[in-house]
């Protein structure tokens, strides 16, 4: 392992700690009210979804993540310039998560790493760069809401990043 590769611990998800990147989405720490005859409760508005440029929409998608090892060795982050990305777990995965703030460049003192509790799910901010989905333990299957739509919305910026548990 080479001196420039980022060390980071994985630290337990929370609102607070996530909040320069985006939301996490929890039914268990929002507010709600009740809904279809006082039969569901409605988590309402948990996450800002954002789309830009030409011709955007919103997708729905579910994606089926392979597990990964950890320690997890990252070449690269993501960004997504023209979109917000959510991810929600649909079967209580566990997931890592790396973030660093929106910018045309990376400073490794701002990389954050933070691990789910398996029912959270967060919701990436335009342009906020991330790692690709790294689910643990099992395959994972996600509800996915971002931008489709003309133009280019995934950018690749390497780091070379090692994350670790607690």
């Amino acid at each position: 392992m080479s001196a420039d590769v980022l060390q980071l611990k994985a630290q337990p998800l929370t609102s607070e700690a996530f909040a320069a990147f985006g939301e996490v989405i929890d039914s268990r720490s929002s507010e709600h009210f009740m809904i279809n005859s006082g039969r569901t409760r409605r988590h309402h508005d948990l996450a800002k979804v954002e789309v830009a440029g030409e011709s955007p929409r919103v997708l729905i998608s579910i994606f089926v993540s392979q597990p990964v090892s950890v320690p997890l060795e990252l070449t690269f982050l993501e960004r997504h310039p023209l979109g917000s990305q959510a991810f929600v777990p649909m079967h209580e995965e566990q997931f890592l998560i790396v973030v660093a703030p929106p910018g045309d460049v990376i400073d490794p003192a701002e990389v954050r790493a933070f691990i789910t509790d398996g029912r959270q799910g967060v919701n990436y901010r335009i342009g906020t760069w991330h790692a690709i989905q790294s689910v643990l333990e099992r395959e994972g299957e996600f509800l996915v809401v971002d931008r489709g739509g003309a133009g280019h919305n995934c950018d690749e910026y390497p780091i070379a990043i090692r994350v670790t548990l607690e």
